[in-house]
């Protein structure tokens, strides 16, 4: 049995930052409506879509790797750990320095090579404004190290908080519905957050050392490759929709498929919620030869609440859908598509654990370079054809080849005792649960409320398995 004090600690930080994370998503759902009702065109949140999916692509590329580097360097025993920082902290603040001032000079031209000649302003400022988020990765990755997960929610909130702010000013009390006010309350409230996060996070200790650097980056380059691949896998379809979709409406499509994104979000920020806290415990673990139970469990437990949230999501979409404005209900339908695509790149992410622990960090790279393959001739046969369901699907196909492709060698290089019984259980459950559900909805049920109701009592069919085989109520509630 894995060591119950650590997967506590594990529940509680993914609480903590799983929690700043649905209430700053959730904040910033509330800008999704307010940019469909007041840019003028589905075009404009299109342009949104597009120009963060390019940023998304910089951030992985200006970060190199690095954070993951940090972790891993900070927790060997061989290192010191506040040299690590120090030196992560100054190679990340030079590259982003050296990138703004690239940008500052280029902006016109990379404008133009990304569509966008008369707003050349729009590249630049989300440029500049991914600079310092590649800047800041360090420091809120010492945050989650140093396990200060309060810290670093209120952090997060921060910037969720001044970015709607920053909206709301321009685009409704100013009036101001211009997709340029988008963008300026964005770096407005990445620099505040910045300025804000550097006096709880400036490398007092520990000094740069280039043979720490070389070595960080021996290990982290190859993440790099990883990473944008990695990204590209989410990104691609954003990135080049505009130019596979024909006819003049692509940036309206897209802007319809990027808002019905958000819909699905919620998979996303159990991700991100979990990443935060397992990625640090995971390599603070590794020294303990238990390791593998708690890695083992901690798979379950996410897959297991990943399937609890898809299907509350899936049953209850007729109130998610109005997150986006009618205009955009349209795409709805790809809702449960992207559901699971995030369901197997979260369990791909708790997968890569083997590679980078065994420091093999090359079959990462391999990984997603097989995606990015699947995905770029998934999406150039396909959205042609059928516009953005060959955007989500491809998606899926990516995560769920290299998901299974990670298992496979993963089990012949670091073996981890997964248990593939519950997993499967409750795999086969939640497909049964959804298949009832469709089948009701197409064929018998056609009232919003009937339907939710008929959703409400699948869920709990699915809660009342899961309280008796893995979380049986009385031994939760009788425990100290």
């Amino acid at each position: 049995m894995a060591d119950t004090n650590s997967m506590k600690g594990l529940a509680k930080d993914t609480a903590i930052y799983g929690l700043s994370s649905i209430i700053g998503k959730f904040l910033n759902y509330l800008l999704v409506p307010l940019y469909t009702y007041v840019l003028a065109r589905t075009a404009d949140y299109g342009i949104v879509t597009n120009l963060y999916a390019w940023t998304a692509l910089l951030l992985v590329i200006l970060t190199y790797g690095m954070e993951t580097g940090f972790f891993r360097f900070a927790n060997r025993e061989d290192y010191d750990a506040p040299t690590v920082y120090r030196t992560a902290y100054c190679a990340l603040f030079v590259s982003s320095a050296l990138f703004t001032l690239f940008v500052v000079i280029f902006h016109k031209p990379i404008a133009y090579v990304l569509g966008y000649p008369d707003h050349a302003e729009f590249v630049e400022m989300m440029f500049a404004t991914v600079a310092i988020d590649a800047f800041a990765c360090i420091p809120f990755a010492y945050l989650r190290y140093k396990q200060r997960p309060l810290l670093f929610a209120a952090l997060k909130l921060l910037f969720v908080v001044l970015n709607i702010a920053f909206n709301i000013l321009f685009l409704v009390i100013l009036g101001k519905n211009d997709v340029y006010y988008v963008f300026l309350s964005n770096i407005l409230a990445t620099a505040i957050q910045t300025l804000c996060l550097l006096p709880f996070t400036i490398p007092y200790g520990g000094k740069f050392d280039a043979q720490v650097l070389r070595d960080m980056l021996r290990y982290s380059l190859p993440l790099l490759v990883l990473g944008i691949a990695g990204i590209m896998n989410q990104t691609l379809d954003r990135i080049l929709f505009p130019y596979l979709y024909p006819g003049d409406d692509a940036q309206a499509q897209l802007g319809i498929y990027g808002a019905c994104f958000k819909v699905a979000m919620v998979m996303m920020m159990f991700t991100q919620a979990f990443r935060y806290a397992y990625e640090p415990f995971v390599f603070s673990k590794h020294k303990d030869r238990r390791s593998v139970e708690a890695y083992a469990d901690a798979m379950k437990y996410y897959i297991i609440f990943s399937y609890l949230i898809l299907l509350g999501v899936i049953f209850y979409l007729d109130i998610f859908r109005y997150i986006v404005s009618s205009a955009y209900w349209e795409g709805l339908k790809i809702v449960p598509v992207v559901l699971w695509t995030y369901v197997f790149q979260g369990i791909y992410f708790n997968l890569s654990f083997w590679y980078k622990l065994t420091d093999e960090t090359k079959w990462g790279a391999y990984f997603s370079l097989i995606g990015l393959v699947i995905t770029f001739v998934l999406q150039v046969i396909g959205v042609p054809r059928i516009g953005y369901w060959a955007s989500c699907g491809s998606s899926l196909v990516c995560y769920f080849v290299i998901m299974l492709l990670s298992y496979v060698i993963g089990q012949k290089k670091a073996p981890i005792p997964y248990d593939l019984k519950a997993i499967g259980l409750y795999t086969l459950l939640t497909l049964v649960l959804m298949g009832i559900y469709y089948a009701l909805r197409l064929y018998y049920i056609h009232d919003m409320w009937l339907l939710m109701l008929a959703g409400t009592i699948l869920i709990a069919i699915y809660i009342i398995v899961l309280t008796r085989k893995d979380f049986p109520l009385r031994a939760l509630l009788h425990r100290k």
